[in-house]
């Protein structure tokens, strides 16, 4: 058993993990397992301030379940695939053709499930029900660690979908259509590279796709928008206008036509939804605790304008990809409602356990006065009660941040002073940087301030010129 861990990463990242680190709540020490930690994700528990608990590790059966299924269809051979999809999957894993550019083993295994799912015989897949998500087309959920890869599995699926559907056009499981909606305009920007005709695509510089088929992907349709394309005028918005124009809210012929513009005469079209975790279902009760009137309002528009489309187009399948796929449920931390739809998961301790995605930092040099309690209160800063409400309202720029917030960036910045006289004695040419992400936009600008005019007692971290405020307003 080890209270501490001396070494993070402890699997290949192109290989299935063969070991993980177990933590024991009662015992509150480690221990180096055999295997692969099960499909899963923590909530908070009801006595995580009492210490540093990271709470109850809750699994997803599904998931689970369709693991070993998967494995053992992948080990037999891909039974019931068709050619262009068997073509597919023998070029994403020849190791020799792409020596530099390899696929992650998580990449993989999030596009065989999907795959599985629509190819794999029935018979495979006896006693697999995905829950709905109480609308009218099905949505399947690929949790993946931020980091971990995304954009190429979405490309790979792409790529699976619209070959497919141009070799064989009569087959009703494939679509040569895709529309891909993103949350905001930086990822919208950041998915151009899915465009098969576009510079830098991903099937080039990936090698997704086998050259003598990049002409056939081409084929294919893929359109990319902002979530804020789905949006659309109510009834109710309208009657307050102060207009001439008393035309009512558009049809939804009308609305296909405007949202999915030359693609908008195809039928059974592919969604897929980067950051999903934004487009989820208002409960009945439609008022959620904590969550913004902005953030309820994209949900119900980005959902909303699917289900326009799906009624007068026909989606296929739409395709969710998230880090944290959760939906408010306005209940306490310890009973977040996780999607019910997720078939795969590669979660951040996996990504961390293979190297994929940067390692946790936490203070260190504290000066003595780090106590227990304080790092604890620390560790759950949002739910702190001093700072918890404080965090949550709107605010004006000025008014100062709770007392443990100020003291943890202080805490911090001592950090940041100590790496930084390292790395300058080492001829480090850039200095460390700090990154705060701020639970709105709100707190942003408090942070900002408080950095601006020296509330935050450490000065080398208190010039104007070298402080980066950005916040969704800012890049809409």
């Amino acid at each position: 058993m080890k209270t501490t861990i001396d070494q993070l990463t402890i699997n290949s990242p192109y290989e299935e993990p063969k070991h993980y680190w177990s933590y024991d709540r009662e015992t509150r020490t480690f221990s180096l397992k055999e295997g692969r930690r099960p499909a899963g994700y923590v909530i908070a528990s009801e006595s995580s301030r009492a210490f540093d608990d990271p709470g109850i590790f809750i699994e997803i059966p599904i998931v689970n379940k369709i693991r070993p299924r998967v494995k053992a269809w992948r080990e037999a051979g891909y039974a019931g695939v068709t050619g262009i999809t068997k073509r597919l999957l023998e070029h994403w894993h020849n190791s020799e053709e792409r020596e530099f550019r390899r696929f992650f083993f998580c990449q993989l295994e999030a596009i065989e499930t999907l795959i599985w799912l629509n190819e794999a015989p029935d018979s495979e897949k006896v006693g697999i029900e995905i829950p709905s998500d109480g609308g009218e087309f099905r949505r399947l959920c690929s949790k993946m660690a931020t980091g971990s890869g995304k954009t190429i599995v979405m490309a790979m699926l792409i790529a699976w979908q619209v070959l497919n559907k141009i070799t064989y056009p009569q087959d009703t499981r494939f679509s040569k259509n895709i529309f891909v909606v993103a949350p905001g305009l930086t990822v919208k920007s950041r998915l151009q590279v899915l465009l098969p005709s576009g510079k830098n695509n991903y099937y080039e510089e990936f090698n997704v796709v086998p050259v003598a088929l990049l002409d056939k992907l081409r084929q294919g349709k893929v359109l990319i928008r902002n979530w804020h394309a789905l949006n659309w005028e109510t009834e109710e918005k309208l009657a307050k206008k102060k207009t001439v124009d008393k035309r009512g809210v558009k049809s939804n012929e009308a609305y296909v036509r405007k949202v999915l513009g030359e693609m908008s005469s195809a039928q059974n079209i592919v969604v897929i939804n980067d950051e999903a975790h934004h487009a989820w279902r208002i409960p009945a009760e439609s008022k959620i605790k904590g969550v913004s009137k902005e953030d309820i309002e994209e949900a119900t528009k980005w959902i909303g304008g699917l289900d326009r489309i799906h009624k007068t187009r026909g989606i296929l399948n739409c395709y969710d990809f998230s880090a944290t796929p959760f939906a408010p449920s306005g209940k306490k931390s310890s009973e977040e409602a996780l999607f019910d739809w997720i078939i795969s998961d590669f979660g951040l301790n996996d990504a961390i356990e293979s190297g994929l995605v940067k390692t946790p930092r936490v203070v260190v040099r504290d000066d003595g006065k780090l106590t227990k309690d304080y790092k604890s209160r620390l560790y759950h800063i949002y739910n702190d009660p001093d700072v918890r409400d404080d965090l949550s309202r709107k605010a004006e720029e000025h008014e100062t941040l709770p007392d443990l917030v100020i003291n943890g960036y202080y805490l911090l910045s001592k950090d940041w002073l100590e790496t930084a006289k390292k790395w300058k004695d080492s001829k480090f040419p850039t200095p460390p940087v700090m990154i705060t992400v701020a639970n709105r936009t709100e707190t942003a600008a408090r942070v900002h301030y408080a950095f601006e005019h020296k509330k935050i007692r450490i000065d080398e971290l208190c010039i104007p010129e070298q402080i980066l405020h950005i916040d969704s307003k800012v890049l809409a």
